[in-house]
């Protein structure tokens, strides 16, 4: 039996219970959005009891009832020009929650267009909430490393709404054409997936152009007062941080089974993922064997927990297994369908070689206005290899630092951001053919996988209510593997981590060293709800001992796109 015949069973019997409450859609992953409200408690000083913020997308009841919350109870927090104008902005976005009066246009389209500033089409009765929305990204621009004009070219729709105002659907589609930046066609060469997506194919033969389709929906309910069911194929966040090891929005949308419990100052999360174990491909495009893409399921679950006003501490877990593994003797592993067990002790049991990882994430936001976060991972360890010193190759582990600071230096809407990250080298990797931390060969957390260290600084400035300024800087050290020498120095998850590597003397940054230094600028300017001008500037400066790493790249860029958020390749 597998997650598909899992999941719908477990739906039809819970959707025989009564229910009792309203249901909400999620507000779409979107790094731009999501700043906004997480900016506001960090300037509140306060934890949220509306919103748990280590775990992302956030329903958009919560969202409304979060910022009504500090607006009602905090003079505080919207004190400019700017900040009114996004409090109105994220209520007018979800008005089925706020009936924000602002959410109304003053002339709609053709009497039925547009009547809400955020939905080009709306029904709003008892039976039937309905929101219609184009998705569009049309963008140029020029690789300094490409003779042809980089492009991308977005169209789609974009769907939500709620049956009885109990049950709460969502769906995405776009076709998708694009010239991808010159360094992530090198990483193509080496591992042919186009980053973020799955299935692709060449476009019109040019060099580093893909065409793609990107899919997501799911269906979502509330059984209970305190408890949301989801279901569906999408993505999701888990952390703080710009970065995230555990969940990220890098690999592509996924088959996923979510509950999710909201009681007093605790949140329960469990999950399960059905992934694509493997994507076999070419610059040509990706290919699917007359039997399918082999699967595998990652089950993941967190307890997060408000401690006091200001501190939230979140401990969760991780088991990467699957049936299809060549490596792999058992099959279906039910045990990891229980949300309230320990993973380590099953697979032990079970005498498996699953990959279960475990980890914590905190924020404690310490003062208003600074709010200081962090992620730990512990993927493997032995307590005498660590105090030994010695570079034990299966002492697997990753680490968070993060600060934010929200109207820097009293400037209003000048907001920081500096964040430090690590992982071990063979770091979520592992020695069974699919037992990675990946989906459709791309990592599940953090975009360079392993054996390295990184560290970021962003700033966001808003000095108009229309504008919004980015400027981020990356530096990262990491100890890449080489494509001739069979030697394994764990940055690549796709290797067996028990295979042509050294026992001891690992260190971070070993093998084929390649330093990056990644800066961007973008400045967008929001003409209409959710429409937005983006002009765009990249610098990436990439040494390494390796020729295929070692490049300069330059990208100018201007986009408009419209309900979608920002693509970015930021590695």
């Amino acid at each position: 039996m597998n997650i598909q015949s899992f999941a719908l069973s477990l739906l039809f019997i819970i959707g025989t219970f009564s229910l009792v409450k309203a249901q909400s859609n999620y507000a779409p992953l979107n790094e731009d959005y999501y700043h906004w409200i997480d900016r506001y408690e960090v300037k509140s000083g306060r934890v949220s009891s509306e919103i748990f913020t280590a775990v992302k997308p956030y329903r958009r009841s919560d969202i409304v009832a979060f910022v009504d919350s500090l607006h009602q109870g905090d003079s505080n927090v919207f004190t400019s020009k700017t900040d009114q104008f996004n409090y109105d902005y994220l209520r007018n976005d979800s008005w089925e929650w706020s009936r924000a009066e602002t959410s109304d246009s003053r002339k709609p389209f053709l009497k039925y267009l547009y009547r809400k500033k955020s939905d080009a089409y709306h029904v709003d009765v008892d039976a039937l909430d309905l929101h219609i929305n184009p998705v569009i990204y049309f963008g140029l621009g020029k690789d300094s490393r490409n003779d042809d004009m980089a492009f991308i070219n977005t169209r789609g729709v974009e769907l939500r709404g709620m049956i009885d105002k109990k049950v709460g659907f969502y769906t995405y589609l776009t076709d998708n054409q694009a010239i991808v930046p010159s360094y992530v066609w090198d990483q193509m060469s080496l591992n042919p997936v186009v980053p973020h997506e799955g299935f692709w194919k060449s476009y019109k033969g040019k060099t580093a152009a893909v065409d793609f389709l990107q899919a997501r929906g799911y269906i979502t309910f509330d059984p209970t007062k305190h408890i949301n069911i989801q279901f569906g194929h999408d993505r999701f966040f888990i952390g703080n941080g710009y970065r995230s090891f555990i969940f990220s929005d890098y690999a592509p949308p996924s088959l996923f089974l979510k509950t999710d419990v909201k009681v007093w100052k605790f949140n329960y999360l469990f999950s399960l993922n059905n992934m694509t174990a493997d994507a076999p491909g070419t610059l040509g495009g990706s290919k699917t064997s007359s039997s399918g893409n082999p699967m595998k399921f990652v089950a993941f679950h967190q307890l997060s927990m408000n401690i006091g006003k200001k501190l939230n501490i979140g401990v969760f877990e991780s088991v990467v297994f699957t049936d299809d593994d060549s490596l792999h003797t058992g099959g279906f592993e039910w045990s990891y369908l229980n949300p309230i067990i320990f993973y380590r002790a099953i697979e032990q049991q079970n005498g498996s070689s699953d990959n279960v990882i475990l980890g914590m994430d905190i924020k404690w936001n310490l003062v208003k206005k600074l709010s200081l976060y962090g992620q730990f991972i512990l993927d493997e360890f032995k307590i005498d290899e660590i105090r030994a010193g010695n570079g034990w190759w299966a002492n697997k582990y990753a680490i968070q630092f993060g600060a934010k600071y929200i109207d820097a230096f009293g400037v209003s809407n000048l907001d920081l951001q500096g964040e430090f990250n690590l992982a071990r080298p063979f770091t979520f990797a592992h020695n069974t053919q699919y037992g990675g931390y990946v989906s459709y060969n791309q990592p599940i957390g953090h975009p360079l996988g392993a054996n390295f260290n990184e560290v970021i600084g962003i700033l966001r400035y808003q000095p108009l209510p229309r504008l919004n300024l980015v400027g981020k800087l990356t530096m990262t050290n990491i100890g890449r593997d080489s494509t001739s020498n069979s030697k394994n120095y764990g940055s690549n998850l796709l290797r067996d981590n028990s295979k042509d590597r050294d026992e001891y003397g690992n260190t971070i940054g070993q093998g084929y060293s390649n330093k990056i230094v990644f800066a961007s600028f973008t400045a967008s300017w929001q003409v209409m709800q959710n429409l937005f001008v983006d002009a765009n500037l990249v610098v990436r400066k990439s040494q390494s001992d390796l020729p295929i790493y070692n490049s300069n790249t330059t990208i100018t860029s201007l986009a408009l796109r419209w309900n979608i958020a920002r693509r970015l390749y930021e590695f």
